[in-house]
């Protein structure tokens, strides 16, 4: 799960022009791509075919969305900031860029993604601002099953947190979360003289490819055990999760009860959740 390659930190022919005479605005988290290398290495690990149902999230003033129109038929695109709304729309006709001008933590994704079986899976891209990175996550995964896979721009710590083993420090919570229905790798790592303006915090492109089995047959039964097991991480599991699953009927007998929330692997977790779905009526 380590990354493919490092972009350069060097300085690096950059498009800040593209955002000229707009300030960034700090309650959207706005840290804008501007480096030709970084974008170029994003787009080769998308990988974008012409007829993909892709979708960005966050565009900005279009430094990524440009090289992936370079390669699409259409592209649908979500940016909360109306002036950079108004930006897009003069860059690229409706028929190419359709934009959708909204929060992507409200935007009703079940109308952008086809639930016909037969229809394309979605591929969903972007610089995510760190603010809305995590619940923006853990939402996707309610539409995971029209969805084929996601690269995102995050900061470097969360990542790390994502593609983390057992027996770690990074490893909690949303880790065996996502991994419990996606293949994540992290990709690339990104400096900050990569963006304009340049954020105090490293960053990496994340990779989540759906699995066509996921481990788990409910993301809120599993969400549940999640949070009695890691809501006190530094305790004995005898403690915590143990009594817990106990009062609930679930047999976990063979957990050592001397081990901590970070030592139980991403399957036990799952198998812990699909047992309590088992016996409740948790979805």
């Amino acid at each position: 799960m380590s990354a493919d390659r490092r972009a350069p930190r060097r300085p690096a022919s950059t498009l800040r022009a593209a955002a000229a005479g707009h300030v960034p605005r700090k309650r959207f988290g706005q840290h804008f791509l501007a480096d030709r290398a970084v974008l170029a290495a994003i787009v080769a690990a998308i990988d974008p075919q012409p007829a993909d149902r892709m979708i960005e999230i966050g565009p900005g003033p279009g430094a990524l969305t440009g090289p992936l129109l370079e390669r699409l038929d259409q592209l649908t695109a979500i940016e909360i900031d109306r002036d950079l709304c108004a930006r897009l729309r003069r860059r690229w006709p409706p028929e190419r860029l359709t934009l959708i001008e909204g929060d992507a933590l409200r935007v009703p994704f079940d109308e952008l993604v086809s639930a016909e079986p037969a229809a394309p899976r979605a591929r969903l891209v972007g610089n995510l601002p760190y603010n809305i990175s995590s619940p923006l996550l853990v939402r996707l995964l309610e539409f995971r099953q029209r969805i084929s896979d996601q690269h995102f721009l995050l900061q470097d710590e969360v990542v790390d947190r994502i593609v983390a083993v057992p027996g770690t420090a990074q490893f909690g919570r949303l880790g065996v979360l996502l991994q419990a229905f996606y293949q994540v790798d992290k990709v690339l790592e990104v400096p900050p003289e990569a963006f304009d303006p340049p954020p105090r915090v490293d960053s990496a492109l994340l990779r989540m490819r759906v699995l066509a089995q996921p481990l788990a047959g409910s993301a809120q039964a599993l969400q549940q055990v999640l949070a009695v097991a890691f809501g006190q991480r530094r305790k004995m599991l005898r403690g915590t999760l143990l009594p817990w699953l106990r009062e609930r009927g679930v047999d976990a007998g063979s957990i050592d009860g001397e081990r901590r929330a970070e030592d139980l692997s991403v399957a036990t977790y799952c198998a812990l959740a699909n047992s309590l779905r088992s016996i409740s009526s948790i979805l």
